[in-house]
């Protein structure tokens, strides 16, 4: 069972990966790992794009909403049905799908699985057993990128990736009434537990990043500014087109 599991995993997600990224190699001068790394990255988070957007649409109307959702649970303390039913009539009074902003995360996940082996297996030209009959083969495949070894871990790439995971996380920290926190327990430990899961991660992001080999580091660096980015230009597309909901609240 194992074994065609193996089979499964390197057929159906491995293998094209891994042409994908020996194709690019072989079109990038150089046949440089790090420029085909960030080419690969953009591919992918465009194919994601969709599913991004629509993250990303959710957890900017929850950050919204969030000094209502803290009104609902001081409102209905001690009464968790009734503290649901109305959480559950404000998301579908804005057209919210809070699972939806799990989405994007939970495929990182198996994507990052499979670069972890395709990036590995790239750094091994004897590996070319892989390739497809049609996958051009690449000469050389360079693992030097801005002075790094691709192969190895880099503090460098670790550190600055640390940097960007915590200014995503800022962004994504959701609005947090002061003056129903302090009356309210409950929402003053959640403020702390935010807090701290918004240093937790860049942290985290830091540590692993130097236990790594620099070229996955590299694909999580490229992967969370371009979600800074897209989530900064949808972010100002929603407050021009009105879709904020503190605008919506305002006009009602």
């Amino acid at each position: 069972m194992i074994t065609f599991f193996k089979s499964i995993f390197k057929t159906i997600l491995l293998k094209p990966i891994y042409n994908l990224l020996m194709a690019i190699v072989w079109l990038v001068p150089g046949q440089n790992l790090g420029v085909s790394i960030i080419i690969l990255t953009l591919i992918i988070r465009l194919a994601l794009y969709p599913a991004s957007a629509q993250s990303i649409d959710a957890q900017k109307k929850m950050k919204d909403l969030q000094p209502e959702l803290d009104k609902i649970k001081t409102k209905c303390k001690g009464n968790k049905e009734e503290e649901a039913k109305a959480t559950m009539a404000l998301y579908q009074r804005y057209k919210i799908n809070p699972l939806s902003s799990c989405l994007p995360m939970l495929l990182q996940f198996p994507i990052l699985i499979i670069l972890y082996y395709a990036l590995r297996i790239s750094l091994d030209t004897s590996r070319f057993d892989l390739l497809y009959s049609f996958t051009p083969r690449p000469e050389i495949i360079n693992p030097m990128f801005l002075g790094m070894n691709l192969a190895e871990p880099s503090i460098y790439l670790a550190v600055v990736s640390g940097i960007f995971q915590f200014i995503q996380s800022k962004m994504m920290m959701p609005k947090k009434d002061k003056k129903e926190a302090k009356k309210d327990g409950q929402n003053m430990m959640q403020n702390i537990l935010s807090n701290q899961m918004t240093y937790f991660f860049p942290i985290l992001t830091i540590y692993i990043g130097t236990t790594i080999p620099a070229a996955l580091t590299l694909y999580w660096l490229v992967t969370i500014i371009f979600s800074i980015l897209q989530q900064h230009i949808m972010t100002r597309k929603q407050n021009k087109s009105g879709i904020n909901i503190k605008i919506r609240e305002k006009n009602e």
